[in-house]
């Protein structure tokens, strides 16, 4: 492992932490198949044990003994074995590392690691019981607390279609607490009824007066299940569900007509369960 003492946000290799977009990581024109950052030990931990592999980490000088030593020690375990090349940590002053998000680098420490090629619908769909549809899905909190709930609540894979945020974005990484890397998911680009291709009924949550509610026991008796949720504010277009083969709702009281896209996930995941805990 080599240590790379740096005094500014211009050093070769720092830009993928300093100046590069969310969009410039994942072009494989500027990174081979792309890259995504991950924060936190917590986090890098699980995405290293998902089989993620680094490509440079950047930390405060006084984390290399304190919080970042563990992964430090991990990674240098890897290059030991063969596993990974002599990798760069880039360690800079608390301020000057303040600089790349506006705030003190409170988790202290960043990788930039390799994503992963993605599985086909198909693969993904094999073997799996419950799965989930994110239509649109475009705020970076709601992906990383649906994939969170979906990893806590036993679903087996997710499907985004290509308007939705990018599950590998920093801050959905952040907020899902790693559990991005846990549950399978890949872009969905084509409708929601070639799920049946794969033997899944689908059920689209909406506000429709001729839907069933969530705890209706005739959803527990369906073997394939596929969840559709839509996008913030206007939900499902009416074309997505059409093509459900159930539209479902929540109960609920007070009047209260619909909840935030990443609650109404992690009920519905809890209901429809493939298994008890």
């Amino acid at each position: 492992m080599k240590i790379i003492r740096i005094d500014s946000l211009q050093h070769p290799g720092v830009d993928v932490y300093a100046s590069l977009t969310e969009a410039q990581l994942c072009d494989s024109k500027l990174s081979g198949n792309g890259l995504f950052i991950a924060e936190s030990g917590k986090v890098i931990d699980v995405a290293l044990r998902a089989g993620y592999q680094p490509v440079s980490l950047l930390t405060e000088e006084k984390h290399l003994t304190g919080y970042a030593q563990q992964i430090i020690e991990r990674i240098e375990a890897m290059e030991d074995s063969g596993q990974l090349s002599e990798m760069p940590v880039y360690v800079g002053t608390r301020e000057l590392l303040s600089g790349i998000t506006g705030y003190p680098l409170t988790r202290s420490i960043l990788c930039a690691m390799q994503r992963k090629p993605l599985p086909s619908v198909e693969q993904l769909c094999a073997n799996t019981r419950r799965i989930a549809i994110l239509d649109g899905v475009v705020d970076t909190t709601n992906i990383g607390a649906i994939f969170r709930s979906a990893a806590a609540l036993d679903v087996d894979a997710l499907l985004l279609t290509p308007q939705s945020c990018d599950p590998l974005n920093r801050r959905a990484v952040r907020v899902s607490m790693g559990n991005v890397f846990l549950v399978p998911w890949t872009w969905l680009t084509t409708p929601v009824t070639t799920l049946h291709d794969y033997g899944f009924t689908t059920a689209a949550l909406a506000l429709r007066s001729d839907n069933m509610a969530l705890d209706d026991p005739r959803l527990k008796q369906i073997e394939k299940l596929a969840l559709v949720l839509g996008t913030e504010g206007d939900g499902l277009a009416e074309e997505v569900i059409s093509q459900a083969d159930y539209v479902i709702r929540i109960p609920m009281a007070h009047g209260v007509d619909s909840l935030n896209v990443a609650a109404a996930s992690a009920v519905a995941f809890w209901e429809l369960r493939k298994t008890d805990f």
